[in-house]
């Protein structure tokens, strides 16, 4: 008789978890109230219009941004702020930093050194942090960049290389601080069309390797092939979330299916 097993659910804290945030800017609220749940391991990735609060939640999750109202946590420790008597008091800058080695970030427009080599581009963070010695960090940099198609390239400056090749880099600095999750801020708007595949590759092979990602992107046919849920944003605030095939194919929101006419 073969015994009957049950699956035990996950009972590890959120990688992500976004408490009733509110941001503004000036008189502009950008978000309004975002509420949102990463598990360990899940691609998340969010869609919607141009200003709809997208790149700013990105932001507040890795304390580029402060929110007004309201707190993100990585796995159940607030960023930027810690609990003193009941209330959230705001954490030094260096601690805020320590922090935030814990996420990766990876910018529309790739943010390389451009007076460093590939290599040193991807070693430089955990020297800095002190992780790692420099000829530690040189040798998890041929590694990830052998990861990211670019072993052949670790002497090269950023401008010999092509959008595709930077931004791939990018994502293997991003790699270099072992992170508990990687923020993609729309990793291909700044690529011409032919290189933006080489890019969604390298995101996709991260997806199946059990990394958490929360992606940004207008790629809505990458969204249905790699994500575990889409989350689609208007306004500053979440409408929608689920599985693809739901929000990509059967979505509840009428706001959600304009959207989606406009761009599949």
């Amino acid at each position: 008789m073969t015994a009957e097993v049950t699956e035990q659910p996950d009972v590890r804290p959120a990688a992500v978890e976004v408490h009733d945030v509110h941001k503004w800017y000036g008189t502009q609220r950008v978000l309004g109230g975002v509420e949102l749940t990463v598990r360990p391991g899940e691609v998340t990735v969010v869609i919607g219009p141009s200003g709809s609060g997208k790149s700013t939640l990105l932001r507040v999750i890795n304390h580029l941004e402060k929110p007004e109202i309201g707190h993100v946590s990585l796995n159940g420790e607030p960023i930027g702020v810690r609990r003193h008597g009941g209330r959230l008091k705001e954490l030094s800058e260096r601690a805020i930093l320590a922090q935030r080695s814990q996420i990766g970030f990876v910018f529309q427009n790739f943010n390389l050194f451009p007076h460093l080599t590939v290599l040193d581009n991807v070693a430089a963070a955990p020297v800095a942090t002190g992780r790692l010695s420099k000829p530690e960090a040189r040798e998890l940099a041929r590694t990830l960049l052998g990861r990211v198609g670019l072993a052949d390239r670790t002497a090269a400056f950023p401008r010999q290389l092509s959008g595709g090749q930077q931004q791939r880099v990018a994502i293997a600095r991003a790699l270099a601080l072992r992170p508990g999750v990687i923020l993609f801020d729309e990793p291909t708007s700044a690529l011409d069309p032919e290189l933006v595949g080489e890019v969604l590759a390298v995101i996709e092979d991260l997806a199946t390797s059990g990394t958490t990602l929360l992606i940004v992107t207008h790629e809505i046919g990458f969204a249905r092939e790699v994500a575990d849920r889409v989350v689609f944003m208007d306004a500053g605030r979440i409408v929608e979330q689920g599985p693809p095939a739901q929000v990509l194919d059967h979505p509840a929101h009428e706001r959600t299916r304009d959207f989606l006419s406009k761009v599949l």
